[in-house]
């Protein structure tokens, strides 16, 4: 018996099931609030030059507001004041409309900038003048927070393969709320972005933990309902935000509020079981038996727990193996495993960076900023509900495939979309990002199926180390405008594009048993097929036929 088919014994997906997704969707809520929180705290309000240094108490300042800005302010070719530049003195003459200053000398801001706060009370961008020549500073605040996503992931990953899901939940737990604290009370912009370092570090710990986690509490047949299942904390994180920023509009008040939900689940914490697969594959089979059988009361079927000894379930994982310990390095050790690590990082990369690029640019429709971030989230809802569905009946691999191109397609059709059509390119935007988010949930489900449970941490780990990279790239790409306006939406076409076709040469995972150790891999995957009434039987036959011998039972399960 495998251990996939205990956990189908005592229902795979009942009471006990949920409640572990329960408990954990109160810390997940927080991960979308601080993933996107960049829209929010690191906004560029519109701004002008400060004006002060030019009232010398004549003619200028007996001037309206509107007029000191004509006779002070550059304006760029579609009429719009410059934000960065101003006359050195007042260009009176433009008041009278006249064309014959347009070639007047012009110079950088010399007194700082004036900011509309009609929107946002403050931000990281007004706070410490972080615009026009410190626009790539703003940028930075994104991408060094992901930097830091990128270095805790493999950390974290190697911490709970060796000391458990449970413990290093707890860990990034509290060490997020600390960076995020310290964070919003920051007195200067290195402090700001140091902490933001770390807190995307801590935070990259509930990314992946909570993940895996929670799809290892189900059996097979449940895997794409709890995937999916799983990643709507995400929608429901990006909505809360939206909430939260709407009526919160100062930056470091805003932190706290987006961080509050991991105070709730430090005390949520104590009812959390560990993973009974890790402790199985780890060596420890008593606590894992007295966790099934936990599981199985609450999902009232204690039933087939009577006959299920703890040596059983060691023997369902072939946990004689388990003492070693496994690294990074055992993820290119052999052939289908190394070929494994290197498709799924280049994925990887190509979801996360094209899903960042198009999440972080939510001011260039003309739309509100609260009502774009809404629409964002609001097609994640029926975009998952489609991968379902589709997951279900048709599989991983070509749902992948097929959101990763059609994202590359939706981006390449808004290039040409001419600016006065704002509304047909922001439909076709969130198109863009409803199947962007779709690539999202399935490539974390797709990672657990296809990495074995000694490696799986690591390989998640690995993956998302892989996509911090190109998340934290994601921002700075847009600085690119200023050689060609069209140029970030190019490369991430490009990108989205290529991930899709290196995807199309990934195995196919639906209804495969999770491989356990490396070895699972390295033999043909169709061994291991249970999707079929058909190849069920014939597992079962051969497993009762070698009942009479323990010694030829073993030899059998390795040969399957």
């Amino acid at each position: 018996m495998k251990f996939d088919n205990v956990l189908s014994e005592i229902n795979g997906c009942g009471k006990y099931q949920i409640m572990i997704i329960l408990i954990q969707s109160i810390s997940r809520l927080s991960l979308p609030c601080h993933f996107l929180l960049n829209n929010f705290i690191a906004a560029m309000p519109s701004h002008h030059c400060n004006l002060s240094g030019l009232d010398n108490g004549s003619i200028f300042g007996n001037l309206t507001q509107e007029q000191r800005l004509v006779v002070s302010i550059p304006q760029q070719e579609d009429g719009v004041p410059n934000s960065c530049e101003m006359f050195p003195e007042p260009q009176y003459q433009l008041l009278s409309n006249s064309s014959s200053m347009t070639n007047a000398a012009t110079v950088q801001c010399q007194n700082g900038w004036v900011y509309d706060h009609s929107t946002f009370t403050s931000t990281v961008a007004t706070e410490w003048d972080l615009v026009c020549n410190g626009k790539a500073m703003n940028k930075a605040t994104a991408t060094l927070y992901f930097i830091g996503v990128m270095c805790g992931a493999p950390l974290f990953g190697f911490l709970s393969d060796r000391f458990g899901r449970r413990t290093m939940l707890m860990v990034s737990y509290l060490s997020s709320m600390a960076f995020a604290t310290m964070s919003a009370f920051s007195t200067s912009y290195l402090m700001f972005v140091i902490m933001r370092f770390f807190t995307g570090f801590a935070l990259a710990g509930i990314s992946i933990i909570s993940f895996v986690l929670n799809v290892e509490w189900f059996d097979i047949h449940h895997r794409t309902f709890a995937g999916v299942i799983v990643s709507l904390d995400w929608t429901l994180g990006n909505w809360l935000l939206v909430g939260i920023a709407y009526f919160v509009r100062d930056w470091r008040r805003l932190i706290l509020a987006a961080t509050s939900p991991l105070l709730l689940s430090v005390f949520a914490w104590r009812w959390l079981p560990e993973s009974a697969r890790w402790l199985v594959a780890s060596g420890q089979a008593e606590k894992a038996h007295g966790l099934l059988r936990q599981c199985a009361h609450i999902n009232k079927r204690s039933m087939p727990m009577a006959d299920i000894t703890p040596e059983m379930l060691v023997k369902s994982v072939t946990a004689e193996r388990s003492h070693k310990k496994y690294t990074l390095i055992d993820l290119v050790r052999t052939p289908n495993i190394r070929k494994l690590t290197i498709c799924t990082g280049i994925v990887w990369f190509g979801v996360a960076f094209t899903y960042y690029g198009i999440s972080l640019n939510i001011t260039g429709f003309g739309l509100n900023i609260y009502l774009t971030q809404f629409l964002y989230a609001f097609i994640e809802m029926p975009g998952k509900i489609g991968v379902f569905y589709f997951l279900k009946k048709i599989g991983r691999k070509p749902g992948q495939v097929w959101t990763l191109l059609l994202t590359g397609l939706c981006l390449l059709i808004s290039m040409w979309i001419p600016k006065d059509m704002r509304e047909f390119s922001a439909i076709v935007s969130i198109i863009g990002k409803g199947l962007s988010e779709g690539s999202f949930t399935i490539i974390y489900l797709y990672t657990i199926e296809l990495f074995p449970t000694v490696v799986r941490q690591n390989g998640l780990g690995y993956t998302a180390f892989v996509a911090r990279l190109g998340v934290s790239i994601a921002p700075l790409i847009f600085l690119l405008e200023d050689v060609w306006q069209r140029l970030p939406a190019v490369i991430y076409c490009m990108v989205a594009i290529g991930s899709g076709l290196v995807a199309s040469l990934l195995p196919e995972t639906l209804n495969i048993c999770l491989p356990e150790f490396i070895e699972d891999i390295e033999k043909p995957r169709a061994e291991s097929k249970l999707g079929r009434n058909q190849t069920e039987g014939q597992h079962l036959n051969k497993e009762n036929f070698s009942d009479e011998n323990d010694e030829e039972k073993m030899n059998l399960r390795e040969a399957l």
